[in-house]
């Protein structure tokens, strides 16, 4: 007798890595050659070379831990197919969504992201989706209610026709392609009143956002928003749609949530959000997995909700899978990334060789969860090491309920459903009007007092990269993560445009990433007193130094045109045998990054953007994320939350000839990118031209040279922004303030060669 074959629901495949690890080891000889020959010349370069050692001591470190964390990339293939074969029941999923500023996050783009979720190819009656409305706006409530009516066409046109793209802006901004097995005319003739559905849906609410209003005869609908102040209000918890009838191939169940807020009750941003969505989805439908997307990142893959199943289901070691990160894919990026914010080889790179220690970090959005580690379970086999949750015969004690999660005893029993691991659809309350009052409750600023939340329950506080500390938590309770990027893209989010939004963006970044490296959820310690590996937490530390990294590369930025000024040297002379070690170093790291580029299908273009905007980037966005988090350890200050503005767009940027332009603002972060520029041209003016004061003497390096011309080309926008207009130009009073910093430098110079 023969048993049928199961097939695995998915695959992990290790990438051939061998030309990348030996050209990353024989950058690594080269770096310890570099500070061997610092050793052996230390008092012959004096301070110079002693600067010089201590920044280039910090880049071998910064290479090891890179080359930690790309060494072992991993693939991971996916069959969802499989398991529609394997399991006829397939278990609930909470999708969340979050949003913070109607002005800066427009309702199109919340609603577009619901739309293309309401979607999916899985069963309807499955799925919850809950809209987290920071900014407690009634225009959002009702682009939402207007986005219900919508979906009711929209969601059976999908999958009649099987769409493939089901945010409309995207669908709609190309001409249709003709399904197979349905008759042309049919479809043109639904795909016509589709898109002027979509029209009018669009105009309804931009005249709803420009009215600053909602329409008189829906205001019966709004009484909770009336007068309603954005950071000094109730909660509220409405539901738009309940698929009261469990219909397979319906409408999901369709939930608007805005959390309550005091002025003086901390609300912990978008984690503190986060939690309330865990909340009160899991007093009204407690599914077991749980899928948070940004407002702008819409589903663009029908079957990414079976993509992530197949890990959840598929793994015969539930430790292996305690979430699920689907990479950052952006639409309507501009030609060869100029803002280098696409993030493609640094997920490409850094996540899939996470992937190969254990697993991947959470990345904020596109992340599929199991609920019970978001509460804080850990894995079976760490599970006596717990300080929170004890089993008596399987039950938790209320107690431990009590302080780690609330007292609402609807939630409570939630909770120790999904703990107990014994999720029962019949569990689920029947009809949402009767857990309404309990998920108000759970959503209340003051809910969170004297328990565990936001420490050993939830999303992390303490950091503005909520989902890296987050991620952090959960692999330091033991649990692996997984890394899935199918061919067709699961997400598609919005990247910012232009300097100051792209800049702002990366200075909130860099800023968390500092404050989890120096909070008691370190990775240092969690790889000592949790279940973090060594090298999980090596890669860790790589991704938190980002701010550190500010320090050493402005002071090696600054060397070339102190040394041009001050006729010293920091680089060994063109006859220099050791020369070689520096020139071969400098090629084969551009060729490495170049290759990784290429590898990923990029253009030569689109690398040295990356490299200009990283160099960019630390003497800006990273300097202020370092003194941000320098004020806060030292009491000064807090670090502020800043929303990134989004914006919708189809249109393809690549034949705008302004669009990857650099732009200004009056910002003080353009100030120190501002002075080195000045600095670097003062400097080759001075070696170019031999202008030298009368306390000079002797040409200038080759090197020196080589390496100062270098940077000014690296800072290239910025010195098209000395001589640009407008937006393009760097304003006058930061080319004043940065002027007076190159001053200083130069009359530190004059000083140091005078002495």
């Amino acid at each position: 007798m023969t048993g049928r074959i199961s097939f695995p629901l998915h695959e992990r495949i290790p990438r051939k890595n061998t030309i990348p690890r030996a050209l990353t080891l024989l950058i690594l000889f080269l770096l310890f050659s570099l500070l061997f020959y610092r050793v052996l010349h230390i008092h012959s370069h004096g301070t110079v070379g002693l600067l010089a050692f201590l920044c280039e001591s910090w880049f071998t470190f910064i290479w090891v831990l890179n080359t930690n964390a790309r060494w072992n990339p991993i693939d991971q293939k996916t069959y969802p197919d499989r398991l529609l074969e394997r399991f006829q029941d397939l278990p609930p999923v909470d999708m969340f969504v979050t949003t913070a500023d109607p002005l800066l996050e427009p309702p199109i783009l919340t609603v577009n992201t619901v739309l293309s979720l309401l979607a999916v190819d899985y069963p309807s009656h499955k799925l919850a989706c809950y809209v987290s409305d920071d900014g407690a706006s009634p225009i959002t409530f009702y682009s939402l209610i207007e986005a219900c009516k919508f979906a009711k066409l929209w969601v059976p046109f999908c999958k009649k026709y099987g769409v493939r793209v089901r945010a409309p802006f995207m669908y709609f901004s190309t001409e249709p392609e003709m399904p197979a097995g349905h008759s042309s005319d049919d479809f043109v003739r639904q795909w016509k009143e589709m898109k002027d559905q979509y029209e009018e849906l669009d105009r309804k609410i931009t005249e709803a956002v420009q009215k600053s209003s909602a329409p008189d005869n829906l205001m019966d609908h709004f009484e909770d928003f009336s007068n309603i102040n954005r950071q000094n209000h109730r909660s509220i918890v409405k539901v738009i749609w309940e698929n009261k009838e469990k219909i397979p191939n319906g409408i999901p169940h369709l939930v608007y949530v805005a959390r309550e807020k005091r002025p003086k009750q901390p609300h912990h941003f978008k984690a503190g959000a986060m939690n309330v969505l865990t909340r009160v989805s899991g007093v009204m439908t407690n599914a077991p997995f749980m899928l948070n997307v940004d407002c702008d990142m819409f589903n663009n893959n029908p079957k990414a909700v079976l993509h992530a199943m197949c890990f959840f289901l598929g793994h015969h070691k539930e430790i292996e899978s305690g979430f699920v990160q689907f990479p950052q894919v952006f639409y309507g990026g501009i030609k060869d990334d100029p803002f280098g914010n696409q993030l493609v080889v640094s997920q490409e790179c850094v996540l899939r060789g996470m992937a190969g220690i254990q697993g991947p970090m959470y990345a904020g959005t596109g992340c599929f969860h199991r609920r019970k580690v978001i509460y804080g379970k850990l894995p079976d086999c760490k599970a006596a090491k717990s300080s929170i949750f004890n089993s008596i015969n399987g039950k938790l004690h209320e107690n431990a309920l009590d302080k780690g999660f609330g007292h609402t005893m609807k939630f409570s029993e939630s909770v120790a459903r999904i703990m107990s691991g014994k999720y029962e659809e019949s569990s689920k309350p029947s009809d949402f009007s009767t857990t309404l009052e309990a998920a108000k409750e759970v959503a209340d600023c003051k809910y969170e007092f004297n328990t565990r939340w936001g420490k050993e329950v939830g999303w992390v506080y303490g950091s503005m990269a909520e989902d890296v500390i987050t991620g952090l938590k959960i692999h330091s309770m033991g649990w692996g993560s997984v890394y899935c990027s199918p061919e067709l893209p699961a997400f598609l989010g919005s990247s910012p445009v232009g300097g100051p939004a792209t800049l702002s963006q990366m200075k909130r970044w860099v800023t968390g990433l500092l404050e989890i490296l120096v909070s008691e959820h370190s990775p240092l310690l969690a790889t000592f007193s949790k279940n973090l590996s060594f090298r999980q937490s090596l890669v860790y530390v790589f991704v938190n130094v980002w701010a550190l990294r500010s320090i050493p590369e402005l002071c090696y930025a600054a060397l070339p045109a102190f040394c041009l000024l001050t006729n010293t040297s920091f680089l060994p002379k063109v006859s220099d045998p050791w020369m070689i070690i520096a020139a071969t170093l400098f090629i084969s790291h551009n060729l490495h990054g170049l290759m990784e580029y290429l590898q990923c299908g990029l253009s030569v273009r689109t690398w040295w953007n990356n490299q200009r905007m990283s160099k960019i980037t630390s003497a800006t966005a990273c300097l202020f994320g370092f003194l941000g988090v320098i004020q806060k350890l030292l009491g000064l200050s807090e670090t502020m939350f800043e929303v990134t503005r989004k914006d919708q767009s189809t249109t393809d940027s690549s034949t705008d000839v302004d669009a990857g332009r650099f732009t200004f603002d009056s910002s003080p972060i353009f100030v120190p990118a501002t002075a080195i520029v000045l600095v670097h041209m003062t400097a080759l003016a001075v070696g170019m031209l031999g202008v030298w004061l009368p306390v000079f003497g002797g040409p200038p390096g080759l090197g020196e040279m080589v390496c100062s011309t270098w940077v000014v080309l690296s800072f290239f926008p910025f010195v098209k922004g000395l001589f640009a207009k407008e937006g393009y130009g760097i304003p006058w009073p930061t080319i004043c303030k940065a002027a007076a910093l190159a001053f200083l430098f130069l009359n530190f110079c004059n000083r140091f060669r005078s002495s």
